[in-house]
């Protein structure tokens, strides 16, 4: 029955782990983006919303775009990026900004380098935090055994 103490905590902390891993790794795709200078003009051709339900019955809706641009070099690039505006629907134009070697790493969101910083420090450290309790719980969980 304590191994099962011990399985929930490591769960936890794992998916923690994961989702920092994947949020720094967004991140820095979108500032490199910002940062190569690189910019076309794109096209929305689908919009839509996915909604997910947590245990406690909260509903959270994501705005999901599909765009497709033209590279310098004249290759057609299509990719999907999450948390857009609502206001963009099928059909719009829009500023992407990209990187010659991944233009499919795309985003269509405007620079903005301080906010970017600052919402990925606040989740570290909220992850960080999870974290820790957990790893305190596993200790202490270890010595009673």
């Amino acid at each position: 029955m304590q191994v099962l103490f011990l399985i929930a905590p490591v769960f936890i902390a794992a998916v923690a782990i994961f989702m920092a891993v994947a949020m720094t790794r967004r991140s820095m795709q979108v500032r490199r983006a910002w940062a190569s200078g690189l910019t076309a003009q794109a096209r929305c051709l689908r919009a839509f919303t996915s909604t997910s339900r947590d245990s406690d019955g909260h509903r959270s809706t994501t705005q999901h775009h599909v765009y497709e641009f033209l590279t310098g070099d004249g290759r057609p690039v299509r990719f999907q990026e999450a948390n857009g505006p609502a206001t963009t629907v099928e059909g719009d134009l829009v500023r992407v900004h990209y990187t010659a070697d991944r233009p499919d790493r795309a985003t269509a969101h405007p620079p903005a380098p301080v906010r970017n910083a600052t919402c990925l420090v606040l989740l570290l450290a909220f992850l960080g935090f999870v974290v820790a309790v957990c790893v305190v719980f596993v200790c202490v969980i270890a010595l009673t055994l």
